[in-house]
């Protein structure tokens, strides 16, 4: 089986009853007297035709002969397999309709599924009705007497507002703040600061604290030994001075530095082990 090679605007599917369905062909044969015809059904039927232009066979006889050839296939019905309608569509040579019944369009699905591309859809005006969906429109609640009771009750004429919707929004003129919006920004000149602003660092010679910058180590001083508190313990100037001089006051000797043994580690030589 070779093929088709039929252009996607040649191949068409046109929606009709089966009881208008021989109505439809013969306008179409009408309509297309210049062209070679083929009209095939799934099985031998008694469709006739006197045009020497059509050939109406079955999907038999059309595989039994391969000679045959269209220039418009018109499919009366469907068969039940796909590749069937593919082999169909191969002795044209340049058309093809489907007159479709609405039982047949589970069939057509299989078909355009093999072929790779869905088939176009044309209605002709007296043989198909256009289906129109509709869309489901929202259902009203049912009246409520108790809800009317409540508002009679309450003394509420008008249905009251739901939650989630809108209330007046007030208008910034409601209350006067002169000549400045909400969302305008605060200014900086608001209030008097001199020629400095805000976002200007203070500079460090803002205070006198002489030549010595703030980063700089604060030098210190000797620690002396002040003598002894009331308990006996001793006194320093410094915060060092409990751990650098004994309970007396006398300064503490440093440790000398211990070094440990050293061990060479060359290897012995072979008389040296024996």
């Amino acid at each position: 089986m070779s093929t088709p090679t039929l252009k996607r605007h040649n191949h068409r599917v046109h929606p009709c009853e089966i009881a208008k369905k021989e109505e439809l062909l013969q306008q179409l044969l009408s309509q297309n007297t210049g062209k070679k015809i083929i009209v095939v059904t799934s099985e031998k039927s008694e469709l006739t035709t006197e045009q020497e232009n059509v050939s109406i066979v079955s999907d038999k006889e059309l595989y039994n002969t391969p000679e045959l050839r269209c220039e418009l296939l018109i499919s009366y019905n469907l068969p039940s397999k796909a590749i069937v309608y593919m082999s169909r569509i191969t002795k044209s040579d340049s058309h093809a309709i489907i007159l479709l019944d609405p039982s047949e369009e589970k069939l057509l699905h299989p078909i355009e599924t093999l072929n790779g591309r869905t088939i176009m859809l044309e209605h002709i005006e007296g043989f198909s009705e256009e289906r129109i969906e509709k869309t489901a429109q929202p259902v009203a609640k049912d009246f409520d007497p108790r809800e009317e009771r409540k508002r009679a009750f309450l003394g509420q004429d008008e249905k009251p507002k739901k939650p989630w919707e809108d209330k007046e929004k007030k208008s910034y003129d409601d209350k006067p703040r002169g000549d400045k919006k909400p969302y305008e920004k605060k200014s900086y000149d608001d209030k008097p600061r001199g020629d400095k602003k805000p976002w200007d660092k203070k500079p460090y010679d803002d205070k006198a604290k002489g030549d010595k910058k703030p980063w700089e180590k604060k030098e210190r001083g000797e620690n002396k030994y002040l003598g002894n508190d009331d308990s006996g313990k001793a006194r320093f100037s410094g915060k060092s001075g409990e751990r650098n001089h004994h309970f007396d006051g006398t300064p503490k000797n440093k440790a000398p530095r211990l070094t440990g043994k050293t061990i060479s580690i060359k290897g012995k030589t072979k008389k040296e082990a024996e």
